[in-house]
């Protein structure tokens, strides 16, 4: 089965990583979720970043905001692809901080970065990554896309009756 870490440097996080945590559910893809706080769980942080492909998990989804340590910081210390979502926090400077310190990554440690509280996309990015070696993954993905193509053609018809 697969399977996507989900992380978050505190549980603030979670209306917004929850997104990530439905639509992969809508795929059949197991989702496990921690709290994991580059700025004060760093042992934790280490860990998770070291051990999580050995205990399955396959893409990891790292949400922070304000510093936004966290999604860079999992990058440098684990094999698996880390897909970013820049989280909008109460202290942020309307959430640029978190967007720029989570995408603009040195050479050699890249994060898949989506759009701030793109947790949505950051779900189907995964998704997409294990559909590449998954065809029943890829087959939802396809029919996603189908839907979303007609739901904007249903919209489009609405629109001029």
């Amino acid at each position: 089965m697969s399977k996507v870490g989900v992380i978050m440097g505190s549980t603030s996080d979670l209306p917004v990583m929850q997104e990530a945590i439905d639509i992969l559910k809508e795929f059949d893809i197991e989702a496990e979720l921690d709290i994991v706080s580059a700025h004060r769980t760093p042992d934790k942080l280490f860990d998770y970043g070291k051990n999580a492909h050995s205990r399955g998990i396959q893409v990891i989804i790292a949400g922070a905001g304000g510093a936004a340590h966290l999604p860079g910081m999992i990058a440098s210390l684990s094999p698996l692809p880390v897909i970013g979502v820049p989280v909008k926090s109460r202290n942020s400077i309307d959430g640029w901080d978190s967007v720029l310190s989570i995408l603009q990554m040195p050479g050699g440690v890249p994060v898949a970065t989506v759009a701030l509280d793109g947790a949505k996309n950051a779900g189907i990015l995964a998704a997409q990554i294990l559909g590449a070696s998954n065809k029943n993954i890829q087959n939802k993905i396809i029919a996603y896309k189908e839907g979303l193509k007609k739901k904007v053609i249903e919209g489009a018809s609405n629109l001029k009756k």
